[in-house]
């Protein structure tokens, strides 16, 4: 952005601001906000010790993954840091053994967008753990640019849905080994506005597509991953939801441009929900007890359960898709966690 389109912005925000109601509106509907979110479940009154149980969080050397890795800790657990970079992975696995005084927090290296470094991980985590009680798929990013990566896959949907596909198909086998597993899949209110074209997995039929569109096709996707896998998992002991987590001011946003983070972090300041509350959804589907035989549902933000939109819904769709999901990942037909 030059500083031009700059200047208009500040301009514009300028003019917004300086009128004398502004400052009084904004407080007002900032309360208001924070006032509706007090009925909501929290943690702090959640007494589950995960003492002796092993949660993977991945994406969490920041924001929302970050917090969920810093509440399980708190319990007791050990935590799997499942993070792309390791020079911010390592500062968070430092910082939440300093905060939680539990030691037992691990970085392991893994790339979402990559099905080697997925395959990588797996084997990593399958040689050294002998459980897996939670896994929460976190990673995500919007905004990505359009790219295919040199395995055939298209950028973002690699990112935020084939990984955590494969990752969780490859740890099938220590989650059913591990009583009352629960599977958690980050998704967003934005899966209503997206559409399933199976060849776009690929790079193909992209067209020239607005905005966010790839990134809303991704959490449609994470929420059809979930229909379909909750169906396999039936009488396995082993439950996966899907989450949204609201409108969070998170780092998921790093790869827009200036002027739109501006705007997006005036907004936010006042209406947004901070990570740490971002997390609470998450957490809410790991741990509670009204949520220990749930599988296969969509929890809202407010840890309510929620329908998601009818194409979420559609079996036949999370079929296909699993299906497509598994040839362009190489997973063996049945989920088992094989692969070719």
């Amino acid at each position: 952005m030059d500083r031009v389109q700059l200047s208009s912005i500040i301009s514009v925000l300028s003019s917004l601001t300086s009128h004398p109601l502004w400052f009084v509106a904004s407080i007002l509907l900032y309360l208001v906000v924070r006032l509706q979110r007090k009925g909501c479940w929290r943690p702090r009154d959640c007494p589950v010790d995960l003492n002796g149980k092993t949660a993977i969080v991945t994406g969490s050397n920041t924001g929302v993954g970050r917090y969920i890795a810093q509440d399980f800790a708190r319990r007791n657990a050990r935590v799997i840091l499942a993070c792309r970079s390791e020079e911010r992975g390592r500062r968070a696995e430092r910082e939440i053994r300093q905060r939680t005084g539990n030691g037992n927090v691990h970085l392991r290296i893994l790339d979402t967008s990559c099905m080697k470094s997925v395959r990588e991980f797996a084997e990593r985590i399958q040689r050294e753990e002998r459980r897996l009680d939670i896994l929460v798929n976190n990673a995500g990013a919007s905004g990505l640019p359009i790219a295919v990566t040199p395995e055939g896959l298209e950028l973002t949907f690699a990112t935020n849905h084939l990984g955590h596909f494969l990752l969780t198909n490859l740890l099938l086998g220590l989650l059913k080994r591990s009583p009352s597993s629960r599977i958690v899949n980050v998704s967003s209110m934005n899966h209503r506005r997206g559409e399933v074209k199976l060849g776009q997995l690929r790079g193909e039929d992209l067209g020239r597509p607005l905005f966010d569109q790839l990134y809303n096709n991704s959490k449609l996707m994470n929420i059809l991953f979930t229909l379909e896998l909750s169906k396999q998992l039936r009488h396995t002991g082993v439950t996966v939801n899907a989450v949204h987590p609201g409108v969070v001011m998170t780092e998921a946003m790093r790869y827009y441009g200036l002027h739109f983070r501006i705007i997006f972090n005036l907004i936010g300041f006042f209406f947004f929900k901070s990570a740490e509350e971002g997390a609470v959804s998450s957490i809410y589907c790991a741990l509670s007890k009204e949520m220990e035989d749930v599988s296969g549902k969509y929890i809202d933000s407010d840890c309510s359960l929620s329908l998601p939109s009818p194409t979420a819904q559609d079996a036949a769709l999370a079929r296909k898709l699993w299906e497509a999901s598994a040839t362009l990942t190489g997973l063996s037909e049945g989920g088992t966690g094989e692969t070719h």
